[in-house]
């Protein structure tokens, strides 16, 4: 209540304003009254203070310090009596009253004290009452509104018209999530300081800022969405504290959304939850026939004739100060952070967790030499976000393509494969693409004993020539495998006689006990050939 409002109560409207007019607009809480001198230290904010003046009947000049307290402190009002004790208020005290704008009520004899306390409470108390009863129709209008589900742009088209201002819902990194009516330079301003990582704090209570190049002025109002995270309601405009009504009212849109948006999010985990164990089930094999794999997919607009590029991500070492709670917490924050930035990408992106993983599987209909680069992009945004907002870095290894939904598993495998060799090398906030390994690298994972085996089983019988002759014949063997068993070729590169190349390559038959032109045999002597080179 206003202390304009105090004075237009009925049984009030015989007090008068003498001084400090301009604060007619200030709130009154409570009400009291002064009955000893030494109230000063007991007065508050928004309190309209009354008093005989008795206490000021000898000095009355003591009144100007009242006045420059109470202004100090913020209080609404000071009433005197002034035909009772103190025949006449000094021109000081008025002009105290004017400069600091604290309105100087004269109170009438007629007015007991306790009789203005009495009706300022209830009037307070009245408007109180008045304003609950609207806050709960404005809660009640709004929460069938979501409960019919029209949605939060619903909502918000009818709260902007009930205060008069455009609204807008943000998350905490400055991304819309609905609004009232389109805003194409608030999203422009919003876009550029997303870019540069800015993000609100996460601020308990309302907050005005303004924009300096377009000179708009904005207020937040703060939307908790789950435990972690929080959102705001941006009004178009500075809503003042004075301005209760119009706070009120965004205050009960803010609590509908809040639930609204907790009961989002709780549904959100769990479709999370059902779509996760589905592509567990996937990669593990657990399903029976593809039949069922690819019947399954679709109810996660998985599309099985598409192409896929898998890319497994993974948040780098994180310090050891902070606990495995924490850790866990931190892991399931940017991942849902992923998820919602995802929703926005131009080429469907599925996402799904493993444990310490987010799985990005990247839906391409149509493929073409852009869309590695393009999915590069995605995850290199993705890494600078992260950074700016969280302070942490995330690697991604990522797959070669796979022709169809089925092979998915297989992409993912490699996948997980380049994070590893990434992280392997000590790197941090790394793209890796997936290598094909050559057969010599395979053959180092095999243990030397069975490669020795297979050696000397493959090759067996040459130990039964000189060591000389041994190595001109394997070499020989080789040079000819190489140029696809082309004789003059390989005679050319060893630079001996075409019928010495003959020669050598039937010696060697005889001692293999077969025919080297023979597919397997040759394969078979091809590896021999590499894990020689290996062992040596």
């Amino acid at each position: 209540m206003k202390v304009i409002d105090v004075l237009q109560v009925p049984s009030l409207n015989e007090m008068k304003i003498l001084a400090g007019g301009k604060g007619c607009e200030r709130d009154v809480e409570t009400v009291n009254m002064m009955d000893a001198p030494d109230i000063i230290p007991y007065l508050k904010p928004n309190e309209f203070l009354i008093t005989t003046a008795y206490h000021f009947k000898d000095e009355p000049m003591m009144l100007k310090q009242l006045v420059v307290t109470m202004a100090e402190k913020k209080c609404a009002a000071l009433g005197v009596k002034t035909k009772r004790y103190l025949n006449e208020i000094p021109p000081e005290v008025f002009a105290a009253a004017d400069e600091l704008g604290l309105p100087l009520i004269e109170i009438p004899a007629s007015l007991s004290l306790g009789e203005i306390v009495f009706q300022s409470l209830r009037a307070i108390l009245d408007q109180r009452t008045d304003e609950l009863t609207y806050a709960m129709e404005i809660h009640k209008q709004f929460t069938q509104l979501i409960m019919r589900g029209k949605g939060t742009d619903k909502l918000l088209s009818n709260l902007s018209d009930m205060i008069g201002h455009h609204i807008m819902l943000i998350n905490q990194h400055l991304k819309p999530l609905s609004y009232s009516t389109t805003q194409t330079k608030l999203f422009s301003f919003l876009s550029s300081l997303q870019k540069q990582g800015y993000t609100f704090p996460v601020h308990p209570m309302k907050f005005s800022f303004t924009i300096l190049a377009t000179k708009q002025t904005f207020t937040a109002f703060p939307v908790y969405m789950s435990e972690k995270r929080i959102g705001y309601l941006l009004v178009s405009g500075e809503i003042k504290d004075e301005d209760r009504l119009n706070s009120l009212i965004i205050e009960q849109a803010a609590n509908v959304l809040s639930f609204a948006m907790m009961k989002e999010t709780a549904l959100n985990q769990f479709n999370r939850s059902v779509r996760n164990d589905f592509f567990y089930h996937f990669l593990e094999g657990t399903f029976s026939t593809e039949t069922e794999i690819i019947n399954r997919a679709k109810e996660f607009s998985l599309n099985h004739s598409y192409k896929y590029i898998c890319s497994v991500g993974k948040l780098d070492m994180i310090e050891a100060t902070v606990t495995y709670k924490q850790h866990q917490q931190k892991i399931e924050l940017i991942f849902e952070f992923i998820e919602e930035e995802l929703i926005d990408s131009k080429s469907p992106i599925h996402f799904f967790t493993k444990g310490e993983q987010c799985i990005l599987l990247y839906e391409i209909p149509h493929f073409s030499q852009e869309v590695n680069n393009l999915f590069e992009l995605v995850l290199q945004e993705i890494q600078q976000k992260i950074s700016a907002y969280y302070n942490d870095t995330i690697s991604f290894g990522v797959s070669s393509l796979c022709q169809n939904l089925l092979y998915v598993p297989n992409a993912y495998k490699e996948a997980e494969a380049a994070l590893k060799d990434g992280m392997l090398s000590k790197k941090r906030q790394f793209i890796q693409s997936y290598r094909m390994k050559d057969i010599i690298e395979l053959l180092r994972a095999v243990p030397q004993e069975d490669l020795r085996s297979f050696y000397a089983y493959t090759l067996r019988g040459f130990e039964s020539v000189g060591k000389e002759e041994e190595q001109t014949l394997l070499q020989t063997l080789s040079v000819y495998l190489d140029t696809q068993c082309q004789i003059s070729e390989t005679a050319k590169r060893l630079y001996v006689h075409r019928n010495t190349v003959v020669y050598r390559l039937e010696k060697c038959e005889d001692i293999l006990g077969g025919n080297i032109k023979d597919s397997e045999m040759a394969l078979r002597i091809r590896l021999a050939l590499k894990i020689k080179s290996l062992l040596n």
